[in-house]
């Protein structure tokens, strides 16, 4: 488990180095959730477009100098992989990422931009986390756990410590969940700040594993799920994000991926900001009614804007 000391470690570590971002509002946002006020913590302005580089740097900066001259390694669809291949560059480190043949194009060239070595794989075929494990045991280099890991949870846990200092008190905090890293870090923030505050998890309908797994008592692996929202095609929940989630947040829900696209396209046209389908994961959730918000102020992560113009356009459509 991690506490609000861990956190508020990270926000130190992070102080200058992240981005602060910024909480949009707006009227035309309230009234088309029913909300008394949304409040959305604008993530896919992040350093390296999402949430990820909270915790990435994070997990780079804790290490000895003797691990960072190992170099790090993880496995990650997109965000994470970018994430650390710019926290590695900043700490002058190399990176090396697994990432499946079929992420986002955007995101491979994004990572490798921050000089990040790219090994592909197939997520349907292949187990991700055998994957990692050997070839960390082959090169010597450090894991950095896109969510299973203390200090990257932590480290997304300042997202949440930002939104309760820049926008004072809330009703709900509605979470994206793929891994939990992000959920986990929020949701200690949150508990300990403001224990009055739901938290909520939202997940794509196509990957519940959350939800099978909270209802089952214990960790449930599904599919590799099919979803737009390539940020949550998760199996299994984290073994450590787990019970952090079990413990602290009030609830998990989910959306379709029809519900993602209408959600970013009303944040593009709305609120003038573009994300990726995660990102808008769970601001989908309040837009399709998944709990009632009436008379609350409910705090909303935008996660992620890793995404190009054309699959934008593909998906949102004219």
């Amino acid at each position: 488990m991690i506490t609000l000391d861990d956190v508020q470690a990270a926000a130190g570590r992070l102080a200058g180095v992240a981005h602060r971002t910024p909480v949009l509002t707006g009227r035309l946002l309230d009234e088309a959730t029913g909300a008394a006020r949304v409040l959305l913590k604008a993530e896919n302005l992040q350093r390296a477009g999402a949430f990820k580089f909270r915790g990435a740097y994070n997990a780079v900066a804790a290490l000895t100098p003797a691990e960072r001259a190992r170099g790090v390694a993880t496995v990650s669809s997109g965000n994470h992989a970018g994430a650390l291949a710019l926290a590695a560059r900043l700490h002058e480190i190399p990176a090396v990422i697994l990432m499946p043949d079929d992420a986002p194009a955007g995101k491979l060239a994004a990572t490798a931009g921050y000089g990040a070595e790219i090994v592909p794989f197939d997520r349907y075929a292949q187990d991700r986390e055998e994957l990692l494990a050997a070839l960390v045991e082959e090169r010597g280099l450090v894991p950095i756990h896109p969510y299973d890991n203390l200090r990257v949870m932590a480290g997304q846990g300042t997202a949440a410590l930002e939104l309760l200092e820049d926008a004072g008190p809330l009703d709900v905090l509605l979470v994206c969940l793929g891994g939990g890293g992000l959920l986990s870090g929020c949701a200690t923030a949150i508990k300990a700040l403001s224990p009055e505050t739901r938290v909520i998890g939202v997940e794509p309908e196509e990957g519940d594993d959350f939800v099978r797994s909270l209802a089952a008592g214990e960790r449930v692996r599904i599919d590799v799920p099919r979803t737009i929202a390539d940020g949550q095609q998760l199996p299994i929940p984290g073994e450590l994000t787990f019970p952090v989630i079990r413990e602290l947040v009030d609830e998990v829900v989910t959306v379709s991926d029809a519900e993602i696209v209408d959600a970013m396209r009303l944040l593009f046209e709305r609120a003038k900001t573009v994300t990726e389908p995660s990102g808008a994961c769970a601001f989908a959730a309040l837009l399709a009614g998944r709990i009632d918000p009436t008379g609350l102020r409910v705090g909303v992560t935008l996660s992620g804007g890793n995404i190009t113009a054309a699959r934008f356009a593909e998906l949102v459509g004219p």
